[in-house]
């Protein structure tokens, strides 16, 4: 949660500094939603690491219905991380299913 709370402020403040919106070399709200997705992991094993960063690069790219309309509705500091929040948040369910609920798990 902390992690969140200066992100929303750091963002922000980097963003009006750049007097730009989400700039590219913003990027404490991929390093927030990479960590929600990293809280499903069943296991250490790098492959489970690098699953769970392929999955949120996919749903942070892609940006499905929630993420866009946080993208596109949430401005500031707050908008640059909400996005983020979303497919990680999305993103660790995804691992959470694959790895406990899949019969085979990770091949």
């Amino acid at each position: 949660m902390m992690s969140i709370c200066i992100g929303v402020y750091l963002c922000h403040r980097t963003a009006k500094d750049m007097g730009t919106h989400d700039h590219g070399s913003i990027v404490w709200d991929e390093f927030v939603g990479m960590w929600i997705t990293l809280m499903a992991l069943p296991t250490l094993d790098w492959q489970w690491v690098a699953a769970g960063f392929v999955i949120f690069r996919i749903f942070d790219m892609w940006k499905p219905w929630p993420i866009r309309w946080f993208d596109r509705n949430i401005h500031g500091g707050m908008g640059i991380m909400v996005d983020d929040i979303v497919a990680g948040v999305i993103s660790a369910g995804v691992l959470y299913v694959i790895g406990h609920h899949w019969p085979i798990g990770l091949l």
